[in-house]
Order: C-alpha cells, then sequence, then structure tokens
C-alpha cells in the first residue's frame, strides 16, 4: 500500500510518500516540503499547498492520504492556517476518491517511536533508521509528513478490524432485537386469539331464602 503523509502548513507543508511491504516493512518513495512566502495573501499560500499536492497526487498515485490532526497550539493563527492546508489537501484528496485519515501527533509519535510523548529529534532518528535513508530528512517537516505514512500504514489495518469487529457486533445486536420483537409479537397475536373464560357459578349456591 502506498501512502501519502501530510504535515500541513502555509510556511512549511511536508509531503511524504511511503509504501508499505510485508509486515512492517516500509520504504520512502519520495519526500519534501511545500514553502509559501509569509507575506503573500491566504489565497494564493493555499493555492500553492493545492498545486503541488495535486502534483503529488497525480506522480506518485497514494492509496491513501494521512494528514496531522491539529490539536492544540498556542498560536491561533498558526493553528488556523495549518487547519486550512489539512483541509486543501482532504479535499484534493476527496476529488480522487481517496480515503483521508486524520492522525494526532501522539498517534504518530507512539506508532513510530513507542512513546506518544516522543520529541522531534527521536521522530526523525526513528523515521530514517526505519526507511533506511542514508541520511535524516532535511527539515522536521518532511520527517514528520514521512512518519505520518508510516503511522497510517502500521495503525490502519487494525483500525479497519475493529471497524469490521463493530460492525459485525452492530448487526448480530439487530438481529437479536429483531428475534426479540418477532417473539414479543407472536405471544400477543397468541394472547389475542384465545378467548377469556368466564366464571361459571356453581349449581345449587343462589340466594338463601
Amino acid at each position: 500500500m502506498r501512502v501519502l503523509g501530510v504535515d500541513p502548513g502555509l510556511t512549511r507543508c511536508g509531503l511524504g510518500v511511503v509504501d508499505g511491504g510485508t509486515g512492517r516493512t516500509v520504504s520512502c518513495v519520495a519526500v519534501d516540503v511545500v514553502r509559501t512566502p509569509v507575506d503573500d495573501t491566504l489565497e494564493r499560500r493555499l493555492l500553492a499547498v493545492s498545486d503541488a499536492v495535486e502534483r503529488w497526487l497525480d506522480t506518485y498515485r497514494p492509496e491513501a492520504v494521512a494528514i496531522e490532526r491539529v490539536f492544540s497550539q498556542h498560536n491561533v493563527r498558526t493553528a488556523m492556517g495549518t487547519a486550512q492546508a489539512g483541509g486543501v489537501v482532504a479535499l484534493a484528496a476527496a476529488r480522487r476518491g481517496l480515503p483521508v485519515v486524520f492522525h494526532t501527533p501522539s498517534e504518530v509519535k507512539a506508532a513510530v517511536t513507542g512513546s506518544g510523548r516522543a520529541d522531534k529529534a527521536q521522530v526523525t532518528g526513528m523515521v530514517t533508521r526505519l526507511l533506511g535513508l542514508a541520511s535524516a530528512a532535511s527539515t522536521v517537516d518532511a520527517a514528520d509528513a514521512l512518519a505520518l505514512a508510516i503511522c497510517h500504514l502500521w495503525r490502519q489495518p487494525m483500525r479497519d478490524r475493529l471497524a469490521e469487529a463493530e460492525a459485525r457486533a452492530a448487526e448480530l445486536v439487530r438481529a437479536h432485537q429483531a428475534r426479540l420483537a418477532a417473539a414479543a409479537k407472536a405471544a400477543n397475536t397468541v394472547s389475542a386469539a384465545v378467548p377469556r373464560r368466564t366464571k361459571a357459578r356453581t349449581p345449587g349456591k343462589g340466594v338463601r331464602g
């Protein structure tokens, strides 16, 4: 399976394509960072991100897109820009019918390093080791994009199995409720069909004179 990981942002947007092989084998296909001028207008910066993502989707043909979810940031303006860039990426993927999954930073860290509290250096180091790169990714954004793709490759099969199990459980519950409803309906039908018995008076036990 091939996944495009995206670390969204207006100033820097990390893009990384990773192929998943048998087991937990992963290999890097491409990685880069899209940069937009800070003094440019919002719509032009979003257009630049959109154009770059469109080119990557056309060039590398991923089967899914993994985007970092905006969890919390002290700078509201930065958080809004990050969310807007992520929305542009999700829209481009949706136009192609590709599944899009948002992963939180802690999920990515836990998947790649085993700890949801790992720092940037630990994530970059593990990504370099897992992908067998000759050198670390040029920027944190690039490393995060690759980490997102790896996270998706390793976590999504488990999510799919869990979703299937939940769907089967829900179907069993619905079937059981349907059986109970049918049994109750049948019992009510039988009860309505049986005539009520009237109490007969005992002979010789009339009113005494």
